[in-house]
């Protein structure tokens, strides 16, 4: 049986205490359905949240056959990792995604989720990278001192990426404070940069692509500046699905490998021509106009989840007051359902 290590649950017992109702109702709501998960020919229903006219990862791996046992079931399209993961933890879906330091944030807090795969990262190809007009006069930090930064959520990858860069550029923590951030959605920041109604903006895949072929944005600076190449967030799952669900954490885990694996070893042509027959199939009125601009997953070979991929934020967590002193990585993660893990760095 899959068990949590108990450090981790002790942690930051006032938050716990304070979130016990809606724990209480997470908890309930999960066993609710967990009973009714299994169909009758033996699959798993899993419960998931996509995104608009893209294929996520699952999606990939159940249309290339990764996904034996399991049946995905759409239940909306969602842009933000944070919420992404507390809709799973609540149990009103059984997977969810988000940046490494939101899933800290969320398990301090009490929450019984699990990660078990990484979903997207940084490369060379793809990346998130934070842009301004080329007439603004912003190159470097100290020019983004009293400025406004548009991101896609806050307690995400983006604000983590901003604070740690600030602060490896020299910045004190007045100096930081004083970078405003702003949440838009990604299809309305590239517009609200080009007409400064922002200073900056993060931008990441399709809609970075998009706005850098334009030619009037420069880059500020990338994440992978920061970090060089790196998985930036997991897959989690809700630790009551997988004791009574093992299976299906395993393929949903090693599937996902799969797929980026597959992503990797095949041609950018061949993988936009299996997202657009998977997005056509799927008759949600969506365009594939934007699969043009698809620049890759940014996740390393077999997804596996390694300490680093945590620990590389420990200074935000701090200074945001999310976690007290070191963290111990190993409590947030498992590689057990992921078999390419198995198969070394």
């Amino acid at each position: 049986m899959f068990s949590t290590p108990l450090t981790r649950r002790k942690r930051k017992a006032a938050a716990t205490l304070l979130l016990a109702p809606a724990l209480l109702l997470a908890s309930c709501t999960a066993s609710a359905h967990g009973t009714d998960l299994k169909n009758s020919d033996g699959t798993v229903n899993v419960r998931y949240e996509g995104a608009a006219n893209t294929v996520t990862l699952i999606e990939l791996a159940q249309a290339l056959g990764y996904l034996e046992g399991i049946k995905l079931e759409w239940v909306g399209n969602n842009s933000s990792g944070p919420l992404s993961i507390q809709n799973t933890a609540t149990g009103e879906t059984d997977i969810g995604g988000a940046f490494s330091g939101a899933v800290v944030k969320l398990q301090e807090a009490g929450s019984p989720v699990t990660a078990v795969v990484s979903y997207y990262g940084s490369n060379d190809d793809y990346f998130v990278g934070f842009y301004s007009a080329k007439d603004s006069g912003i190159k470097n930090a100290r020019d983004l001192i009293g400025k406004t930064v548009a991101v896609n959520t806050l307690g995400a990858h983006s604000e983590a990426v901003i604070h740690t860069y600030l602060q490896a550029q020299g910045l004190s923590q007045d100096e930081i404070d004083q970078v405003q951030l702003v949440v838009l959605p990604p299809t309305e920041t590239e517009q609200a940069v080009r007409t400064h109604q922002v200073d900056v903006g993060a931008l990441s895949g399709a809609s970075q692509v998009h706005a850098v072929k334009q030619g009037d944005l420069q880059e500020v600076f990338r994440d992978t500046e920061v970090f060089d190449n790196f998985n930036g967030g997991e897959y989690v799952l809700r630790d009551d699905f997988i004791n009574e669900y093992p299976e299906a954490a395993h393929a949903l885990a090693t599937g996902t490998a799969k797929a980026v694996n597959w992503a990797a070893s095949h041609s950018r042509e061949e993988v936009i021509k299996k997202m657009t027959s998977i997005i056509e199939s799927r008759n949600r009125g969506e365009d594939v106009a934007a699969l043009q601009y698809f620049n890759g997953f940014g996740v390393g070979k077999n997804a596996l989840i390694r300490d680093e991929d945590f620990s590389r934020w420990t200074g935000w967590l701090q200074d945001t007051g999310i976690v007290d002193g070191e963290i111990t990585p190993s409590e947030y993660y498992t590689n057990q359902f992921n078999d390419l893990a198995k198969e070394g760095k």
